[in-house]
């Protein structure tokens, strides 16, 4: 028979798990909640799904990831801020929103970086993603590996956006750092920051005449449905983080960290070839729900952003920024 102190020792318990993001199903199993604010049909929903199912099968249950899409667990600053310390377990979160917690995660916003997915691939496998992650180490953050938001693009309810003009005192919704800001000035546009949770409704209003975001989130957003311009400026390619706390992180075992490595890097590859392979579809498929889709000049876009590069260099740092360079120019 369970006494009055054994039951509050148990609801206790209970209690210090789920506020650690933990679920307390089993007396052997680790269930860690993974939340991201993307939508269930994204590609970020669906690798982490296959994520998870790898894990929790390659454990043999004692390390089981519980999915919570459409920002269930918050927008990325409050879940960012709960990985912290401890109080969310998992994440995929867009790189460039680190920015509050380490201004040099910048890096990865600036306008015009790469010409390819697989350039960028490249620079965040190897020496500038490690050295990313260090920092992030160093904020109770393990960055277990490097997902794809891709090439973001234009949308808007005026006109097609061909050139940096085209931009002028447009009302652009921006993500919430200042570097995206600053790019969005500087091309000539009235930009501001807003939850991307309130985007939709914003757009619905006609509080913003504009949003920039990637093929698949413009999407499976149903951007489609108020927006009816679609330029393809590829301004930032970007990069997003599969992110433990460093708490939970420590948690695991020496061979369960391997099962969550391998799977992580797994599921990285699938989750990008969602993205390349959904490009081209996402493009047709926004043409069919009545969206007028057109390209840009680059050359143009690129010059009109150059002082952006020149204003953050000494934010980031003589060793980012070489590491910047040596993989911008391996084509």
């Amino acid at each position: 028979m369970t006494t009055a102190p054994q039951k509050k020792q148990t609801l206790l318990a209970a209690a210090l798990l789920a506020l650690a993001g933990l679920a307390p199903l089993s007396a052997h199993a680790l269930d860690i909640k993974l939340g991201h604010v993307l939508a269930p049909n994204h590609s970020w929903n669906k690798a982490a799904e296959g994520f998870a199912a790898e894990v929790k099968e390659k454990t043999a249950g004692r390390v089981n990831f519980v999915l919570f899409p459409s920002g269930q667990l918050g927008n990325e600053k409050t879940m960012l801020e709960g990985l912290q310390i401890g109080s969310q377990g998992a994440a995929i979160i867009g790189s460039g929103s680190l920015q509050p917690i380490e201004p040099k995660f910048g890096v990865v916003e600036l306008p015009y970086t790469w010409s390819s997915a697989a350039q960028a691939y490249r620079a965040y496998d190897g020496e500038l993603g490690a050295a990313l992650a260090k920092l992030a180490d160093k904020k109770n953050l393990v960055i277990v590996s490097w997902w794809e938001n891709g090439f973001r693009h234009v949308t808007n309810n005026r006109g097609p956006v061909a050139k940096p003009a085209d931009l002028a005192g447009l009302k652009t919704r921006v993500t919430p750092d200042k570097m995206r800001l600053d790019t969005f000035t500087a091309l000539g546009a009235n930009p501001a920051p807003l939850a991307f949770g309130e985007l939709y409704s914003a757009l619905q209003q006609k509080v913003f005449d504009a949003q920039e975001n990637p093929l698949s989130i413009i999407y499976t957003s149903s951007f489609f449905e108020v927006q009816k311009y679609l330029s393809l400026t590829g301004h930032v390619w970007g990069p997003a983080n599969l992110i433990i706390s460093k708490p939970i992180w420590n948690r695991l075992s020496a061979e369960d960290k391997q099962v969550v490595q391998a799977a992580a890097d797994k599921w990285r590859d699938a989750q990008r070839k969602m993205i390349s392979d959904g490009d081209q579809q996402f493009v047709a498929q926004l043409k069919e729900k009545g969206m007028q889709v057109n390209e840009v000049d680059k050359t143009a876009f690129a010059a009109a952003v150059a002082p952006v590069w020149k204003t953050y260099s000494a934010t980031y740092g003589p060793e980012l920024m070489a590491l910047v360079q040596k993989y911008r120019e391996a084509k």
